[in-house]
């Protein structure tokens, strides 16, 4: 997600911002009700787009062997959700430590680093939408968590203002737009949750709170990194909005989480009852 507190785009970029944002937002939605195949390619390219525009943050647009392996990482962990050998997920691992060994020693932690988070969402994506209307269930639920802290942060910041939370990496974020997003995101995800006919309990009231936090933090995260390298947006292939980077940074924080969570409870093949606290 871009920085929702920075200055608002010139009037020429609104239409593109807008048009652009519903579409990504009604290809997430479908792909997330049809899901088998159309969800999986949706989301392997979207991690394929993180790939390679992380590795482009860091070793420039000439780089081709990082951001290959970076995309080999990604591949191999849709490859190890979708095929089953739980074994194979030391693929993703092993790639991003080969696109590691090749970089410069200053950025060999940051190459590895950005090949697992790539790889990261590809797997745990998968994973939460693993299991038929439970794993539809999820998906939206982490849609109205992120969406909702995203918004209510971005509104609650501009009426209220205040302390910034971290002005060395985003200058315009305020400790009440975050507190803002917080009660907004986990009023939305669970509201979304009963909608569709889950139980609201204590986990999954944990968990919402547990999302909202991630969502920010994953948006300072990759403020930070664009900070460090000295670029602005992290791409250009989605007009209005920078690249998939921008979009997603604080969804894939909450969405790793999330599956990390749904193994611990349930084991690889029912992440979607771990989280919805299912037997």
């Amino acid at each position: 997600m871009n920085d929702l507190q920075a200055p608002p785009a010139g009037m020429g970029e609104l239409p593109k911002r807008v048009i652009s944002g519903l579409v990504m937002a009604l290809v997430a939605i479908a792909a997330t009700i049809l899901g088998g195949w159309p969800f999986i390619i949706v989301w392997t390219f979207a991690a394929l787009c993180v790939a390679y525009e992380w590795q482009t943050i860091v070793h420039g647009s000439a780089a081709v062997a990082p951001k290959a392996l970076a995309m080999l990482a990604v591949l191999s962990g849709v490859t190890a959700v979708v095929a089953g050998p739980v074994a194979l997920l030391v693929l993703p691992l092993l790639l991003a430590l080969a696109a590691g060994a090749i970089a410069p020693a200053d950025r060999r932690i940051v190459t590895v680093t950005g090949a697992l988070y790539a790889a990261g969402l590809a797997a745990a994506v998968l994973l939460c939408r693993s299991s038929g209307f439970d794993g539809a269930v999820v998906i939206f639920w982490l849609f109205a968590v992120v969406w909702g802290t995203d918004t209510f942060a971005y509104f609650t910041g501009r009426s209220l203002g205040g302390p910034k939370l971290w002005p060395r990496v985003s200058p315009k974020k305020t400790w009440s737009g975050a507190i803002g997003g917080l009660a907004g995101g986990v009023i939305l995800g669970c509201l979304v949750l009963t909608v569709l006919g889950a139980s609201v309990g204590g986990l999954q009231l944990l968990l919402s709170i547990a999302f909202s936090v991630l969502t920010q933090a994953g948006d300072l995260f990759e403020s930070a990194l664009k900070r460090r390298f000295g670029v602005k947006d992290a791409g250009h292939l989605i007009p209005g909005h920078g690249g998939f980077m921008d979009r997603l940074d604080g969804f894939i924080f909450a969405i790793i989480f999330a599956a990390m969570v749904g193994v611990a409870r349930a084991g690889v093949a029912g992440v979607p009852k771990g989280l919805l606290g299912m037997s």
